[in-house]
């Protein structure tokens, strides 16, 4: 399992490329921002996604969608059920209150809790994980050897997702990290959808955000 990090837009967003190295499949996970530097890297790596793959729907993690899309129409573009309407929405996705407008194709497949998707060798679980937005959703990759959380804005290294935008809820939130997050072992990588990759570990015993939450 080959994951590599492109870092797009203003705010910042982790752009995953997940990568099956035996049979070369791929996803790429939240094209926030700057598709031409997302092609590039696909293009220089041989790479055509099966998947685009959304983790939610604010704009900073959908506004590459289409140009993605444009480059490989066989690529079905995903996102979990509840957020599907940020894809159409300006005041739902966040873009009108950045001044930022969103241009993203329909999703070709909604995804929501125990669905699963297939990256060669590596099958991606999809959890409902809501409270940063309704239909946020986490995605946890794992084959023979590895398992890596996908969570957006769940929970970063150090802090939360925040619960001020459309559709956020401080209590869903808690409730998603604890049943879904923290039940994976201690070691288990978290690629959050901004800043350094942490562990299920590191934040349950060091975040105090999450020792907010009165878990």
């Amino acid at each position: 399992m080959k994951v590599t990090r492109i870092l797009v837009g203003p705010l910042g967003t982790n752009c995953y490329v997940l990568q099956d190295e035996e049979s070369g499949q791929a996803a790429v996970i939240d094209p926030g921002e700057n598709p031409d530097k997302i092609i590039t890297y696909l293009e220089k790596s041989g790479l055509q996604p099966d998947y685009i793959l959304n983790t939610h729907g604010h704009f900073d993690h959908i506004g590459g969608n289409r140009r993605i899309k444009d480059e490989y129409p066989a690529a079905e573009l995903c996102i979990g059920s509840a957020d599907a309407p940020a894809l159409q929405e300006d005041d739902i996705s966040g873009a009108s209150s950045f001044g930022q407008k969103i241009d993203s194709p329909e999703p070709d497949r909604l995804l929501n809790e125990g669905d699963q998707l297939q990256v060669g060798s590596i099958t991606l679980d999809v959890l409902e994980t809501p409270g940063h937005s309704p239909g946020s959703i986490s995605l946890v990759a794992h084959n023979d050897t590895e398992t890596t959380i996908f969570c957006g804005d769940l929970v970063f290294a150090g802090g939360v997702g925040r619960t001020d935008l459309p559709g956020g809820d401080v209590e869903a939130l808690g409730r998603s990290i604890k049943e879904k997050i923290l039940a994976f072992p201690d070691d288990t990588v978290i690629k959050p959808g901004h800043g350094e990759d942490t562990t299920v570990g590191r934040e349950k015993n060091r975040n105090p955000f999450i020792s907010q939450l009165n878990l």
